[in-house]
């Protein structure tokens, strides 16, 4: 009688239910954890490199940028110029007074949306 109520309980539908929604977050739970020990980082910047990974936003809420390639928070993507500082500040450049439009090219050669055609 008490092995089938311990088996009813295992193999209720709404406990089957409930670890197969929470499949995912331990699946989560495990790449994390895998992650922050196997890292070259400590625990707290390896966990601060995978939030970095979100995005410049999601850094800058915990510790301001820029970040430095090789350190903790740089990822080549957060990196739009490539000289090895992610989340830099983007000064904003003051308008120019003599702005030119750029005409199309006789030749049929296109610079604005990069397709070049041979003449």
């Amino acid at each position: 009688m008490r092995a089938d109520t311990v088996r009813r309980r295992a193999l209720s539908p709404l406990r089957i239910a409930i670890m197969i929604l929470m499949l995912p977050m331990t699946t989560a739970v495990i790449a994390v954890t895998v992650y922050t020990r196997t890292s070259d980082f400590g625990r707290e910047a390896a966990l601060f490199h995978l939030i970095a990974m979100a995005g410049c936003p999601a850094a800058e809420a915990i510790v301001p940028g820029p970040f430095l390639e090789g350190l903790p928070g740089y990822h080549r993507r957060n990196d739009p110029d490539g000289d090895g500082i992610a989340c830099e500040p983007q000064l904003q450049a003051a308008p120019t007074q003599n702005v030119q439009t750029a005409q199309p090219d006789p030749a049929g050669r296109a610079v604005g949306n990069a397709k070049f055609l041979r003449p």
